[in-house]
């Protein structure tokens, strides 16, 4: 399996911010916004393992600034890191008014997505070749990401076996 480079799978998508898309404050929802994170990062995990693949975890959302209703969004999606079947994505969001050009850093987020073969076993992805110093440095500094989302799992489950959960509920 040959690597590949960060911009084969690079993914952009661009949305207009519609009323519906608003809170009663005329800026985005954060969960629309969480939404198409999801998937601009799906669709760069499948461009980068060409299989299918699942969300293992969204690491962090951080919301910056608003985007308000009538400005575009524009999701920048790029494989940040890879394991043997698992592809971390780097997700950023920049809002622009349309009226003014001015664009603003809107959101960052980093997502796990893991390839799945045909039987929906994790399949091996290929390795990342990064040419920009923003994709290095994203490289350099996978392996403490992961030990935060690995100790951050570890809390979750003992919080998890310490909740009291009636399975007749």
């Amino acid at each position: 399996m040959d690597a590949k480079t960060v911009k084969e799978s690079r993914t952009i998508k661009a949305k207009l911010v519609l009323p519906s898309d608003t809170n009663n404050r005329g800026t985005i929802f954060g969960g629309n916004v969480m939404a198409y994170i999801d998937e601009v990062a799906a669709i760069t995990a499948m461009r980068h393992s060409r299989c299918s693949v699942v969300t293992a975890s969204i690491d962090s959302v951080d919301f910056i600034t608003p985007a308000n209703e009538g400005d575009s969004v524009c999701l920048e999606a790029s494989i940040a890191s890879v394991g043997r079947t698992s592809m971390e994505i780097f997700v950023k969001v920049i809002s622009e008014n349309l009226y003014t050009g001015e664009r603003k850093l809107t959101t960052t987020a980093f997502t796990t997505f893991v390839a799945l073969d045909e039987n929906g076993n994790p399949h091996p992805v290929p390795a990342l070749i990064p040419e920009t110093e923003e994709e290095k440095r994203l490289i350099e500094n996978a392996a403490e990401r992961k030990r935060m989302r690995e100790e951050r799992r570890k809390h979750n489950s003992n919080f998890v076996k310490d909740l009291k959960i009636d399975k007749n509920i």
